[in-house]
């Protein structure tokens, strides 16, 4: 049963964002085929354009640009044939064909050839072949696009000046009525009325054009009008116009991220990323919501339900250095009675994971699978180390708080609450607005005589609105990590952009620390919040908290408080064996070559980890410097799987240590062929053959 191709499209908007710098290949460098490109698309490729394909460096990335820069053309994305560029490609062939005999240049080259391509073969034109008294002159009439800044009706007038050579384009104010004239030098150079009326006695279709591009307009004194420049500029910039270079002004950073079906489709979204603490464990979580401005669906006939996927690749960065990456994917299906809800309110992808503390980069990458549309949250997330002194983490805002699921994590949850969040932060009227903030670090005597000071304050320069309360600590039970809620009427608030700014104060009214959120008040009657699409996370699980906290202390190389997360996720479930592997390898990392060893042992029986287990185990022995044993688990890996170059340098290191050089040459040899690049590899295998 075949589902049928119905696309909805709800909302557009674009997003350029800019690319990092780029070493520039020079045009000569290229091969022929790239430089003939790029003289068949010197006339509509834009500078952004240019600039990223000129920064690409291989052939591959050039092969599917050039792709992505016909199919952003191309008027009817649905066919096989492009239309766009079959026109372009002829008018580029038929211009070098036309306007090559009176040039010494390629018919491309000319103005001629550069205005034909550009806007096609004119709808009609005029031969002037020139006479004693004026130059040979061609007349070129078009309709014009408004919308591209074009006059609705205009032509061009390209001569010969001098009367020889390539025509060129002529401009009235730059050449003036003179120059078509022969021995126009005797006359006076500002007197554009005699011009005109010699030119109206001897041509006077000329004499229409000679001082405006459209037609039969005389402007004031006969004094050619600047205006003329811009509506050449407008007429020569038009192939740029309306063109969406946000593909290539993403190009650079999401090649081999997304495929060349992406490229054109990026969906400008709303964001939010906010730090919320968990009393219970004590994490810190990134919680994150993606609000697509634009999302395709397809309808499934059979079940009467539109449908879309989104696969999410989230990555965490300290400078160059990866710190944590996973996937998700979100299959959302709309029943077909929902369809205009969710084409008025959209939809909000949220998620959630544990961080440890530093100073990070996130960045999000949506894919609507679906529509081959994608996303992209960049946010710089910071998240404190536990100083003992306390601190505010928040505010975070919402429209709406709800119970949470019982022995559930959801993003945006402090303890068995959740806030229904909107990452355009925009109420009416009608809203409620509900904020809820963390204070860490809390002692027992700030929690008696401390507060929390809220301010609400608009934008407007002139009498802004104003709000203020206080919260005594003391209203809950004690609590190092507290989390606090509140909930505000919306129609209080006058139409404005308001800052809400929290201060964490002591029993003298000292600020100890501040944080500020900000919300916009709209004068519409209601809107439409987006429908939040997120997984729970059973807390059953939540060992798999602890290891995605070792990971990254092992990434960042806090090894104290890596194997700390270790010991306490395998302590909560020693049976999940896919994660034993990661904690061996830590171990070895830090020398601890028999406690790996021990480890190693538990993933013995399970058959997805034999190599696993043979690799894990010849690391520790080796480490333990039991070479014989090593070589043993080393060869029975290599037997699952013969094409781990770590696994062949150890072994080769091995048989090394052993006394075994051939065996050793064959196994760093094999791991040469994988991978040549390896300079150590290299240097060991020059010594064995020295020593040989």
């Amino acid at each position: 049963m075949r589902r049928a191709a119905a696309i909805l499209a709800i909302g557009l908007s674009a997003s350029l964002l800019m690319y990092p710098g780029q070493t520039k290949v020079k045009l000569k460098d290229l091969a022929p085929k790239y430089q003939d490109w790029l003289k068949l698309t010197t006339y509509i490729i834009t500078e952004k354009e240019k600039d990223v394909f000129m920064s690409l460096a291989n052939d591959r990335d050039r092969d599917i640009f050039i792709d992505t820069f016909w199919k952003v053309r191309d008027p009817t994305p649905a066919t096989p044939e492009n239309e766009f560029k079959q026109e372009h490609i002829k008018r580029f062939e038929d211009a070098n064909k036309k306007f090559r005999r009176r040039s010494a240049r390629e018919g491309w080259m000319t103005d001629q050839g550069r205005y034909y391509i550009i806007l096609g073969p004119p709808i009609s034109t005029e031969d002037i072949a020139g006479t004693t008294e004026i130059y040979p002159c061609e007349i070129w009439s078009y309709y014009g696009d408004p919308e591209k800044g074009m006059p609705t009706h205009f032509s061009l007038v390209f001569y010969q000046r001098g009367g020889s050579g390539e025509y060129k384009l002529y401009d009235p104010v730059t050449d003036g009525p003179g120059r078509l004239i022969i021995g126009s030098e005797h006359m006076d150079p500002f007197d554009y009325e005699a011009f005109y009326k010699k030119l109206y006695d001897l041509y006077p279709d000329l004499a229409m054009v000679c001082l405006s591009i459209i037609p039969g307009e005389i402007p004031y004194a006969y004094q050619p009008s600047p205006e003329n420049a811009i509506w050449m500029a407008s007429i020569a910039d038009s192939p740029k116009k309306a063109i969406d270079e946000s593909y290539a002004t993403h190009f650079l950073n999401y090649k081999g991220l997304v495929s060349t079906e992406y490229m054109t489709n990026y969906m400008d979204s709303e964001t939010n990323v906010a730090v919320v603490r968990d009393p219970t464990t004590g994490m810190a979580f990134c919680d994150f919501a993606m609000a697509p401005k634009k999302l395709s669906l397809d309808y499934y006939e059979p079940k009467d339900q539109y449908y879309c996927s989104f696969q999410m690749d989230v990555t965490l960065r300290a400078g160059d250095k990866l710190v944590f990456q996973y996937s998700k994917e979100f299959p959302l299906n709309i029943p077909a009675d929902r369809l205009e809800e969710i084409q008025s309110s959209g939809i909000c992808i949220a998620d959630s994971f544990p961080v440890i503390e530093g100073e990070f980069q996130l960045t999000v990458l949506l894919r609507n699978t679906t529509g081959k549309e994608f996303s992209l949250l960049e946010k710089k997330v910071a998240i404190p180390a536990d100083s003992g002194r306390p601190r505010l983490v928040g505010p975070v805002l919402g429209y709406k708080m709800a119970d949470a699921q019982a022995g559930a994590h959801v993003p945006y949850q402090a303890l068995n609450r959740k806030l229904n969040i909107d990452p355009k932060n925009t109420f009416t009227a009608s809203d409620q607005i509900v904020f809820f903030y963390n204070i860490t670090g809390l002692g027992e005597e700030l929690w008696k005589e401390g507060s929390v000071s809220v301010l609400i304050k608009g934008s407007k320069p002139a009498n802004p609105y104003q709000k203020s309360m206080s919260v005594p600590l003391n209203t809950q039970a004690f609590h190092a990590q507290m989390n606090f809620f509140q909930s505000l009427t919306a129609a209080e608030f006058p139409p404005d952009y308001y800052d809400l700014i929290l201060s964490l104060k002591d029993r003298n009214g000292s600020i100890l620390d501040e944080r500020t959120g900000n919300f916009i008040m709209t004068p519409q009657t209601s809107i439409a919040h987006p429908m939040v699409a997120s997984k729970a996370f059973s807390m059953a699980n939540s060992f798999l908290f602890y290891y995605a906290l070792a990971y990254q202390y092992n990434q960042m190389n806090v090894d104290e408080k890596a194997e700390a997360m270790y010991k306490k996720a395998y302590s909560l479930n020693p049976s999940y064996l896919q994660k034993v592997p990661e904690y061996a390898d830590f171990l070895l990392k830090v020398k601890r070559f028999g406690e790996a060893l021990d480890l190693v042992e538990t993933i013995k029986e399970d058959g997805n980890l034999k190599f696993q287990y043979f690799l894990y185990k010849g690391r520790a022995q080796m480490g333990l410097d039991k070479y014989a044993e090593a070589i043993d688990s080393f060869v029975q890996g290599n037997k699952i799987y013969n094409s781990d170059t770590g696994l062949l340098n150890a072994l080769g290191q091995c048989y090394y240590k052993s006394g075994q050089t051939q065996s050793a040459l064959n196994a760093l040899k094999a791991s040469l062929k994988l991978n040549p690049e390896q300079p150590d590899v290299k240097k060991l295998i020059q010594v064995i053959e020295e020593k040989k």
